[in-house]
């Protein structure tokens, strides 16, 4: 999506200035002091005139933005000084919190026992779980019991395991063990927008992510081209030792934005992004 450029910066050459009076005619300013500008003398004024403009308008920004910002921290009074009602997104800039250092295995780890370590947790198990690793049995079981409590991934092996099915692998264009045909990549990312915190209450959490996805097969033959998708996956955490980890998980289309108008590119042209740029976890 590109931002028309209609100002017209630069291009009004049919305007006249008010400091010359309309006579229409051509004027070559010198710098300030010089005796030979014999223009110099009337057009000072003009100057100063739109200095003292310059100096009331920004007054009259600091005020407006002061008086916003003291609104915004004081709340309403007939809702007793509380604000809006309702959870806010949770902030999208760096925290004072240190980040998380350690990985168990390629999945970070350590994360706090609050509600920032709660959402991270679930952005980055949410990562982990729309990678391809997902569709090889043996990383697949590794990220399973990583990411869940040992009751849930119990749970879950045997029924992941007969979903990604050597039939469902073929539909996506990959052999039995999940691999993509040679001079194919492919393409499986989750990419998290936002994260919210439904609750937050002692051993347990409730956390949404909102991501958005790329999913197919990326190759000269494939029938199954690389599109994206966006959907929200709330993940039931409970801490566990010294962890958060999942006890169940659901996930529901959307909220999706207008497609945009870049047009779709090359196979070749997203193998090799893919190959490029790698992607990202999201502890803080």
């Amino acid at each position: 999506m590109s931002f028309g450029d209609e100002h017209g910066y630069g291009g009004d050459s049919g305007r006249t200035d008010d400091g010359f009076g309309g006579t229409g005619q051509t004027r070559t300013r010198l710098p300030d002091g010089r005796s030979g500008d014999m223009y110099g003398g009337p057009r000072r004024p003009a100057r100063s005139s739109r200095s003292l403009i310059t100096v009331v308008g920004v007054v009259v920004l600091l005020i407006a933005a002061i008086a916003f910002a003291n609104r915004g921290g004081g709340g309403d009074a007939s809702d007793g000084g509380k604000g809006a009602a309702g959870p806010g997104a949770d902030p999208t800039a760096a925290t004072g919190v240190k980040p998380v250092t350690g990985k168990n295995g390629e999945i970070p780890s350590g994360f706090a026992r609050d509600e920032q370590g709660a959402a991270s947790a679930a952005a980055n198990f949410a990562v982990a779980l729309g990678s391809d690793g997902m569709f090889r049995k043996d990383s697949r079981h590794g990220i399973v019991d990583t990411v869940y409590t040992p009751e849930a991934a119990g749970k879950l092996k045997g029924p992941q395991d007969a979903a990604y099915s050597t039939a469902f692998l073929q539909k996506l264009g990959l052999d039995a063990d999940g691999n993509p045909p040679q001079g194919s990549t492919f393409v499986t990312r989750t990419i998290p927008v936002g994260t919210k915190v439904e609750s937050l209450s002692g051993d347990t959490a409730k956390v949404s992510v909102w991501y958005t996805g790329l999913i197919g097969m990326s190759g000269p033959d494939s029938t199954d081209p690389v599109r994206t998708t966006w959907k929200t996956w709330t993940f039931d955490l409970r801490w566990l030792g010294d962890e958060w980890k999942v006890t169940a998980d659901s996930q529901k289309d959307g909220p999706a934005p207008v497609p945009g108008d870049v047009a779709a590119s090359t196979a070749d042209e997203i193998s090799k992004a893919v190959e490029q740029f790698g992607g990202f976890t999201y502890a803080r």
